[in-house]
């Protein structure tokens, strides 16, 4: 499956510090609107993976740092850009 020919898409891998993963669900609940497009919790080393979407892929990366990262008791995050192989 392609990614949506506006913007760009990515997945997520964010990681938790311990008791804190109902808290950095309603957090990211209220990182800029739309931006989410999907999230999941997961089991393994990570706790969540979120489906984001951008414009570009500065914007993408702006929300990783700047919004998710940000959240307390986000630990660790690592980002999948999704590509079209046609």
């Amino acid at each position: 499956m392609a990614a949506k020919s506006k913007g760009m898409k990515a997945y997520v891998l964010i990681e938790t510090a311990p008791g804190k993963t109902k808290a950095i669900r309603k957090a990211l609940g209220s990182v800029s609107k739309g931006a989410v497009a999907n999230l999941d919790a997961v089991t393994g080393p990570y706790d969540f993976i979120a489906v984001v979407e951008g414009p570009t892929l500065d914007a993408i990366g702006r929300l990783v740092t700047d919004e998710i990262g940000a959240i307390n008791g986000v630990t660790r995050t690592t980002t999948c850009v999704a590509i079209s192989l046609t």
